[in-house]
């Protein structure tokens, strides 16, 4: 039975460490949205720093990348990591998590992944959190405040990495238990 799985949330809260143990764990491909993105930049002959300007200006590639995250979604047997992962996954996706916390926490675990100024690191994840919050509106008209999607989310402010990572497992693996393949 082919799987897909998302795992979202903003800046900081852990998707690509945690997608890349449940991935491992459950032998599944790992995509991410960040991936696709260094790999379209790559492609076009632009620095990841040029092509994040370009991108803001231009929805085409917001576009592009999206419509790949959808084919990788529609193979099945992967992982994909992304803060619209879920949304873009859309119906091939099997279940859909969401991996929450407050915004010191991430500024702190950005600050020191990045090797930042705290300071500096929060007024970045400010000001891109919020043009990427009207820019999904704008595009897509994706409300990222809305939480009904998702089939699980955690606060990731409240457990280690193998908290996370167990939690996550445990409910993969009951759901895929229990879910019927279609007839």
């Amino acid at each position: 039975m082919p799987r897909t799985v998302t795992i979202s949330g903003l800046h900081g809260t852990g998707k690509s460490s945690v997608a890349d143990r449940i991935a491992q764990h459950f032998g599944l491909r790992r995509v991410s949205a960040g991936m696709i993105f260094r790999a379209i930049a790559r492609e076009r002959g632009y620095s990841l720093e040029e092509f994040s300007k370009i991108a803001q200006e231009n929805d085409e590639i917001d576009r592009e990348l999206d419509e790949r995250l959808r084919t990788e979604a529609s193979k099945g047997n992967v992982v994909i990591d992304g803060q619209l992962s879920a949304w873009m996954a859309g119906e091939h996706a099997d279940f859909k998590i969401l991996l929450v916390a407050p915004m010191e926490v991430r500024v702190m675990r950005i600050a020191g992944r990045d090797d930042v100024q705290y300071e500096d690191a929060l007024r970045e994840t400010t000001v891109r959190e919020a043009s990427e919050r009207e820019r999904y509106k704008r595009f897509y008209d994706i409300d990222i405040t809305d939480l009904t999607i998702y089939d699980l989310i955690i606060n990731t402010e409240l457990f280690d990495l193998e908290g996370v990572v167990r939690i996550v497992i445990i409910a993969l693996e009951t759901f895929f238990e229990q879910k019927v393949p279609d007839s």
